[in-house]
């Protein structure tokens, strides 16, 4: 046995004494520990995201020109535009005043096309039917023109036309009613001098579009369907 151990010797402290090679890096560090170690930090997302609390999921950097913030304020925007519309399409004429339609009227409404136009509750109830099939603008439409017929002060034709030309004839307008090229062709020159019957062409042919398409299967709906037994009830009944 060494001397010196049996007599209870024992080296300096220094001896024992790791080398020291300066600062250990953080890059070295594995997240793993470091999550491990503090578990408060993963939890909160460290400084850096208290500093920045709007981060972005994609980039470590929470710079402000990221690609990903980018397309989310793209996308914001698009929801806009999207909202937008929705709310001008929402934004129509409130329905004609009419008193409840009578069991006979109900009746005539089938028999033709035009004893239905004619009966301001008639045209309530298909416009009713026609925004469940998303064809409401016919119907607004041929409204606008009747209204435009009545009118008599040059001023106020002029400006109803550029109204009903921008609600339902521009390609830009989500009201944008189906008509042929010819029809369109002939609205765009009478528009440097509307009149009254600027859009004549145009309403015969969305009503002719109504009678053939529509029409049919108005008859055949839930909602007309339900006031003709309704009406053959109450006939029943008394």
């Amino acid at each position: 046995m060494c001397f010196r151990k049996r007599n209870g010797y024992r080296p300096p402290d220094h001896f024992n004494a790791k080398i020291y090679t300066g600062p250990v890096p953080t890059e070295r560090e594995s997240p793993m520990a470091l999550g491990e170690a503090s578990p408060g930090l993963r939890a909160t997302g460290g400084p850096a995201a208290a500093q920045r609390p709007n981060a972005c999921c994609f980039c470590w950097c929470c710079c402000c020109s990221c690609s990903c913030l980018t397309v989310r304020n793209e996308d914001d925007s698009r929801s806009k535009r999207r909202s937008s519309q929705d709310t001008k399409l929402e934004t129509i004429p409130n329905c004609e005043a009419c008193t409840k339609p009578s069991i006979e009227e109900v009746r005539l409404w089938s028999q033709s096309f035009d004893k239905l136009m004619k009966n301001p509750a008639g045209r309530n109830v298909f416009r009713e039917f026609l925004r469940t099939e998303y064809s409401e603008e016919n119907m607004l439409f041929w409204l606008a023109c009747e209204d435009l017929k009545k009118e008599l002060n040059t001023g106020a034709v002029e400006e109803k036309a550029r109204g009903i030309y921008e609600d339902y004839i521009s390609i830009l307008s989500p009201k944008e009613v189906s008509l042929d090229a010819r029809v369109r062709e002939g609205i765009n020159k009478k528009m440097t001098e509307p009149t009254q019957q600027t859009f004549e062409d145009a309403q015969l042919q969305i009503y002719t579009l109504m009678h053939r398409d529509s029409y049919p299967r108005f008859l055949n709906s839930s909602i007309y369907r339900s006031l003709a037994q309704m009406g053959s009830r109450s006939s029943s009944e008394s």
